[in-house]
């Protein structure tokens, strides 16, 4: 019948377990039954049957089994109750007993009347009783001990066992709570174990991931709650085992070890679920951290893929193998560059292999799809290698041949050089031969290392690099090769006949009497009379004259041989330089138009909108400048008049003069750069750039094609250079130096003007300080005279870092900001601090204890600057430019004071008298010393770095004329002014007192070099008329008339850089002698018949 009775908890009849109408104390009987105590509850019979049964069905599921199965003792104590009601209780409980009953004792009432009567029923009704159950009426506590040990017997029923309810029932209840708790959390495991079971893997990382988190954060939840439960039942065990740890003497009743063994039994149970569910864990954790490493490696290897094919494509545009040294140097450079920069994903890729590999390893469960991308990568790691390796082997191929090919044409130039550096004179004696001879083969002899050897060997050697414009220059170069060795060949074979002629040495110029070198005016009667004293005499000196005659015949067919010679290499020399600057001239102008049209005319391109990005609307003028317009005069203008000069390439210098102001245009230009530059950075990855690089099938981005007209304008200096060096005495020399300093001046302003442009803070316009003259930077130190004492002596040794900028009216004071950024935002910034008005301006040349310092000081010396220039010829190029500027403003001064006859005066020709007035010989010396490049120190310097004028012309005052002349001083510009000699003071010892060196436009000079020119020191001044050469000319150049002592002489004209027209009236030969040379030749003797015009 308990069988279909619902189980029931402590729980659910706490409130009916409370009363205590019947309770389970935990004792046994003597066969181990358990007992049941109904203890004397008067309200035994009010207790509902319902709840009766309950207290019944729940106290006899509590024991074992084999226990429950022996049969319950019940004990009912109804010592202070009635018969009648003992009856009832007894009748009641045998009929709604739930299990099996061995023994019914009854402790009937103690009252005399009540024991009769129970006495008497019980007799009487036996038979009832034995009916139902055994009952044993007992009259006293003492005989129930016979049935029941004390020991199981509670204290209420003279028994020792320890029994509280309340603690009882705590326990039950707690026990039933946590065998639930070990129930629900098996049930959670299992449901968790399941959905971990049936989960599917992810395909990306983010899902992996996810539920990677989301299993553990549940894994965790559930491990918490196995801790609680196993908490729960540490913590009930130690309740019940609570009486031992009191007092160790106590045992525990059988209840309470049967509670003991279950909550043991259920923490062993959570233990084994727990360690199960464990284990299961890790494998599914190990599963999906092995699915999160397989995505995160799928992952890395798409993107390492993707890199390594764009490193491929990007390699695969390493095609070219450059047209020059420096084209392959390049190339090599950026192929290195592009190696490092594409080593991080080649790496990275190796490193994403060795990973796969370790996944391997490690026993991952994809072990079929990680293996073949680990073969893919170190494939394609292999294949970027060897294609850098292959490129890299035909740049190094390339820089060998370009190579051989620059140290073949040096040769070629130093040869031809070569040819043209042998004095003719000299090769005209046997010595002088010989030595020219042994000179040409020494040379030659280096031919071993740099000339081409074998054309076929080259062929060969280099085939996998000679495109057809390479080999068509690899055949120039040998042929400009076979031409110099055949006119060396020539030089050779010219050398040896003159070496083979002159068997003994040989006067080429009859010896003059020894009376003549001293005397001032020859005269004919003496040579007659030396030649006619003796016939013998007569005979052996018309020997050698003739002789001389001879060979010398034969040394001006020698010479005129070896001077068309040289004349011819020098003429190929000019075509070369010519040929070079027009083919690149049209490359440049092709590849302006190139860009012009292919990126500057597409941003208007409505097809192509789309593709600019916000940055580059409408700043088309800003990224390409003043492009336009400098395609427009080279393509239009420049590039046509360069063709009318290739057949005479020497004059090209005129085309450059000409067109100087046009070139102006590049200096806006490249004070646009870096604004172009920081554009094109910030938006260089816009796909418009790609897209039009990729229609043109260009190998380099824009930003190099923005760069070419800053790279042409410094180019043109360099040929100009070239075609210099080959036209020293050519027609257009004078041109071409010219032109050389206009453009060399260009390229100065365009970088003055980039640093003024750095300028901030400048309330004026810089425009009205004049000319940018010099900028640099140097250590400042401060000495005013108004300044604190103390502050002025810590000025001394603290200097002010200060970037000067000397204008023509006034010198800026600026501090430099430091450098950022990169390329042309790498340009430094400059904060204006002050300036000083060069009206007011003086300098002090000389600082005592330091050659690199000067002194510039303001308002008679209130404010003096100190300035230390980083080395000694910085200061002294400082100094002398500032000395230009004070001195031009000292000349402005004289002549806006001066009277307008004399302003006519200076502009007619120089008057014959010799004592000039001062002030007009200043003016004329200061104006030509300014025009002039380089410092007349002697007349070697200057034949050398100028080119003679022509012979005047009849009716012509001047061989140039002085539009022409004007023209060419308005677009000249000095690069680097290195001031005047005319002006440069004398040199003081450092201990010399620093006034001693100071001077400004305000006073006149104090050691100034035009003190000597005005006095009777220099030379005298000359006047055209007829005069005696009393000196040997031993200093007289290639290209200057010589002269010797006693020669006639008639001074023509004077033309302009101090020469003067003279006709040689003894030799019957004229032209041009420099007037300083002429003055000293005439001024040697104090005769006035040789400084005075003579009468024919």
């Amino acid at each position: 019948m308990h069988q279909d009775i619902t189980p029931l908890c402590a729980a659910d009849i706490q409130d009916q377990l409370k009363k205590r109408f019947a309770y389970l104390s935990g004792g046994r009987g003597q066969d181990g039954s358990p007992v049941i105590t109904f203890p004397d509850y008067p309200a035994f019979s009010d207790v509902p049957d319902k709840e009766f049964q309950n207290v019944m069905t729940y106290l006899t599921s509590i024991p074992s089994l084999q226990d429950a199965g022996i049969g319950f003792i019940l004990v009912i104590d109804r010592r202070q109750d009635k018969w009648t009601s003992v009856k009832a209780s007894v009748l009641r409980i045998a009929a709604s007993f739930p299990a099996n009953l061995q023994l019914v004792l009854v402790l009937r009432p103690t009252g005399f009347l009540q024991r009769t009567l129970s006495d008497l029923a019980f007799k009487f009704n036996r038979d009832d009783f034995k009916m139902k159950v055994p009952v044993i009426m007992l009259s006293s506590v003492p005989e129930l001990h016979g049935y029941i040990d004390k020991s199981q017997l509670t204290e209420d029923l003279g028994g020792t066992l320890d029994y509280c309810h309340t603690r009882w029932l705590c326990h039950r209840t707690a026990i039933e709570g946590f065998a639930l708790m070990v129930k629900q959390t098996a049930q959670m495991l299992q449901s968790f174990g399941t959905e971990l079971a049936e989960t599917e893997l992810p395909n990306d990382v983010q899902s992996t991931s996810s539920v990677l988190c989301a299993h553990t954060e549940k894994k965790v939840k559930a491990k918490e709650d196995m801790r609680l439960a196993l908490d729960e039942g540490q913590s009930i065990l130690e309740s019940i085992r609570e009486p031992l740890a009191k007092s160790p003497e106590q045992s525990l009743n059988q209840d309470q070890l049967d509670n003991q063994t279950t909550v043991q039994r259920l923490l062993a149970q959570l233990n084994e679920t727990e360690a199960a569910f464990d284990e299961f864990w890790a494998k599914h954790q190990q599963k999906l951290e092995q699915c999160l490493q397989l995505r995160h490696f799928e992952q890395d290897f798409r993107e390492v893929k993707a890199s390594l094919d764009a490193l491929a494509q990007k390699i695969a545009t390493f095609t070219d193998v450059g047209n020059s040294l420096a084209h392959a140097e390049h190339l090599l450079k950026d192929l290195t560059s592009f190696e490092e920069k594409s080593s991080a994903a080649v790496e990275r890729a190796r490193a994403l292999s060795l990973e796969g590999e370790q996944l391997i390893d490690n026993k991952h469960y994809a072990v079929d799809s990680i293996r073949p991308k680990c073969h893919e990568l170190q494939h394609l790691c292999d294949q970027f290698t060897a294609e850098v390796g292959q490129r890299r082997g035909l740049l190094n191929k390339s820089l060998e041949l370009h190579s051989l090919l620059e140290a073949s044409m040096k040769w070629c130039d130093e040869g031809i050089y070569l040819l043209a550096s042998q004095p003719v004179d000299k090769c005209q004696s046997q010595d002088g031969a010989e030595a020219a001879l042994q000179e040409i083969e020494k040379f030659l002899e280096t031919g071993a290392e740099n000339k081409i050897q074998e054309l076929n060997k080259i062929y060969q050697d280099y085939e996998p690099i000679l495109t057809q414009d390479l080999l068509e220059h690899v055949q120039k170069v040998f042929q400009k090769q076979e031409s110099m060795e055949e006119m060396f060949h020539r030089r050779q074979a010219s050398l040896k006949k003159l070496a083979a002629k002159q068997t003994r040495p040989v006067q080429p110029v009859a010896p003059r009497p020894e009376a003549l070198t001293k005397s001032p005016c020859p005269s004919p009667g003496v040579w007659r009379g030396s030649e006619n004293s003796s016939s013998e005499g007569s005979a052996l000196r018309r020997g050698p004259y003739r002789r001389a005659k001879s060979e010398m015949s034969e040394g001006r067919q020698g010479r005129s041989s070896s001077t068309g010679e040289e004349e011819e290499s020098l003429a190929i020399l000019r075509r070369h330089v010519m040929n070079e600057l027009l083919d690149t001239e049209r490359v440049y102008v092709e590849e302006l138009l190139c860009v012009l049209e292919g990126y500057a005319a597409e941003m208007d391109n409505p097809l192509m909108t789309h593709l600019l990005t916000a940055g580059l609307q409408n700043k088309k003028d800003v990224l390409f400048g003043n492009m336009e317009e400098i395609y427009h005069f080279h393509n239009r203008i420049f590039l046509r008049e360069l063709e009318n000069y290739i057949d005479c390439p020497e004059l090209v210098g005129r085309c450059f003069l000409e067109r100087m102001e046009e070139f102006q245009i590049y200096e806006k230009y490249c004070q646009n750069k870096p604004r172009s530059e920081s554009l094109w950075r910030q938006c260089s990855d816009c796909p418009f750039f790609q897209e039009c690089q990729k229609k043109l099938d260009h190998k380099l981005s824009l930003d190099s094609y923005l760069l070419k007209p800053v790279q042409r304008i410094t180019k043109y200096q360099l040929l100009l250079k070239e075609m210099l060096k080959y036209s020293k005495n050519c027609e257009g020399a004078e041109d071409l130096q010219e032109a050389l300093s206009s453009i060399l001046g260009i390229l100065k302003a365009v970088n003055d003007s980039m640093h003024l442009i750095a300028i901030t803070g400048y309330d004026g316009n810089l425009s009205d300080l004049g000319k940018l003259l010099m900028q640099g930077s140097f250590s400042v130190w401060t000495d005013h005279k108004k300044g604190h004492t103390k502050v002025k002596d810590l000025a001394r040794f603290k200097p002010m870092q200060r970037h000067l900028f000397l204008h023509e009216k006034a010198v800026l004071f600026c501090k430099k900001r430091e450098e950022n950024g990169e390329g042309y935002e790498k340009a430094p910034s400059y904060s204006y601090k002050q300036s000083l008005n060069m009206t007011a301006v003086g300098i002090t040349e000389n600082v005592k204890g330091d050659a690199k310092k000067f002194e510039i000081w303001y308002n008679a010396r209130e404010e003096v600057y100190i300035i230390q220039a980083p080395t000694p010829e910085i200061k002294a190029a400082w100094v002398n430019e500032i000395r230009k500027v004070l001195t031009s403003q000292l000349q402005a001064c004289r002549e806006a004071s001066q009277h307008r006859a004399l302003e006519q005066s200076q502009s007619l020709p120089l008057p014959a008298s010799s004592n000039t007035s001062p002030s007009k010989g200043n003016t004329r010396n200061i104006k030509k010393l300014e025009e002039r490049k380089t410092d007349p120190l002697s007349l070697e310097g200057y034949v050398s770095s100028t080119t003679l004028p022509k012979p005047p012309e009849k009716g012509k005052a001047s061989p140039t004329s002085p539009d022409k002349k004007a023209k060419r001083h308005e677009v000249k510009s000095d690069p680097t002014p290195f001031g005047l000699r005319g002006w440069s003071k004398t040199s003081h010892p450092l201990e010399a007192p620093e006034d001693n060196d100071g001077w400004s436009s305000a006073e006149e000079p104090i050691n100034s070099s035009d003190a000597e020119e005005e006095g009777g020191v220099g030379p005298r001044k000359l006047a055209p008329g007829k005069y005696t050469i009393v000196v040997d000319d031993e200093k007289g150049g290639p290209n200057t008339l010589a002269v010797r002592s006693g020669d006639m002489v008639e001074v023509v004209q004077e033309g302009d850089e101090g020469l003067w027209y003279v006709r040689n009236l003894t030799s019957s030969k004229e032209g041009w002698v420099p007037a300083s040379s002429l003055s000293m030749l005439l001024s040697k003797s104090s005769s006035a018949q040789c400084l005075s015009s003579s009468v024919w």
